[in-house]
């Protein structure tokens, strides 16, 4: 099992490409005019977990009935209800459509910790085709340069993966999806999503104690709330970046160093970290003399997250690196109403809304992009 998260691991990230500049805020995307696909879960979906856990990872399946192959310019994800804590929007091609189909017994969905992939079908087969969007609060649409777009091949269907923070609420939740497509014919550069990450170590903040403020208990602790794969998870990640995880003290700080596999550019990007999140960087090259900022969002806020296109694309090389590193505030625990409520503990990198996770998204295309819709 942990190989199998190790080897996700290093699928999620090979593909990487970092781009420099300074980011700007997402606009409407130039492209030629086109359809406009509505969503909606088939039935809403009330939030449950067993007792003690306040944490519900569920993922329904949409058809957009795509009868000819289409290029998605934008995509927006619209949450039902506060407990929507994030949401990720996975592409499914039509060679799982089948196998998606029977995972969705009944139009009911299935609970989806960690990952979105189906019952039965590796992670990693996933992740070889790009992720739509990662929503959380603030985003709003997700609105791809000018010039760019997601391939939607004629009978692909959408895996909506929701974490429900039942710390919020319990309500029936009905989300929705909607997506702007063009024709395939259309001549736009296609984007592939790419995620680094880094692994959260922080301690209980100094004066405050209890049975959960050591690693090892608040590991244990969340293999209760989400099963053995969740440690494995943690384990997976530290070994990737190389941290020592038994010897592992705490730290309000974490990076991550991941190597950029193909040239290309990057033309979007975007920070994705919990409650207790301040900062985060993204860093080309980082420590050496031609090192760069790529994203930098230097004061964190868990409810304004936001995608960003960048101004200038730039290009990079494969044999480039690509640092994430952010920075935590463990008191934020003790201060904010969602999180008083939890017990202290040792915050590694979980699904819970009171554990974290440290992810900067890159969004890449293979040439530079134009302007009105023309590579």
């Amino acid at each position: 099992m942990l190989r199998r998260y190790r080897t996700a691991l290093v699928g999620l990230i090979s593909g990487v490409i970092a781009a420099v500049g300074v980011p700007a805020p997402s606009g409407a995307s130039l492209a030629p005019t086109g359809s406009t696909v509505s969503l909606s879960m088939p039935s809403a979906y009330t939030p449950h977990a067993r007792q003690g856990v306040t944490d519900d990872y569920h993922c329904t399946l949409v058809d957009p009935r795509v009868k000819h192959d289409a290029v998605v310019t934008s995509s927006q994800f619209l949450p039902g209800s506060a407990e929507v804590h994030h949401a990720a929007l996975f592409l499914v091609p039509p060679s799982l459509a089948a196998a998606a189909r029977r995972a969705d017994v009944g139009g009911r969905g299935w609970t989806c910790f960690g990952e979105a992939s189906l019952p039965g079908v590796p992670f990693a087969t996933i992740l070889k085709d790009p992720m739509l969007s990662e929503w959380a609060p603030g985003h709003g649409a997700d609105h791809f340069p000018a010039g760019t777009g997601v391939l939607l091949p004629r009978g692909s269907m959408v895996i909506m993966q929701v974490h429900y923070n039942l710390l919020v609420g319990k309500r029936p939740v009905r989300n929705r999806l909607v997506l702007h497509t063009v024709p395939a014919s259309t001549p736009l550069q296609r984007l592939a999503l790419s995620i680094v990450l880094a692994p959260p170590d922080i301690p209980c903040p100094t004066g405050i104690t209890g049975p959960l403020c050591t690693r090892a208990a608040s590991l244990a602790d969340q293999g209760h709330r989400f099963g053995a794969h969740a440690v494995e998870i943690v384990d997976s990640i530290e070994a990737a970046c190389r941290h020592d995880a038994v010897a592992a003290i705490g730290s309000t700080t974490t990076s991550c160093t991941w190597p950029i596999g193909s040239s290309g550019y990057i033309v979007r990007t975007q920070a994705h970290m919990h409650l207790l999140g301040r900062s985060l960087r993204l860093t080309l090259n980082a420590g050496t003399p031609a090192a760069r900022t790529v994203l930098d969002v230097p004061a964190y806020n868990f409810d304004d997250q936001r995608g960003y296109n960048l101004r200038s694309p730039i290009k990079v090389r494969s044999g480039d690196t690509l640092t994430v590193s952010c920075r935590f505030d463990p008191t934020l625990a003790q201060k904010l109403p969602l999180l008083r409520s939890a017990p202290a503990h040792f915050v590694t990198w979980g699904d819970g809304s009171t554990d974290e996770m440290c992810i900067g998204l890159a969004y890449e295309a293979k040439h530079l992009p134009r302007a009105g819709g023309r590579p």
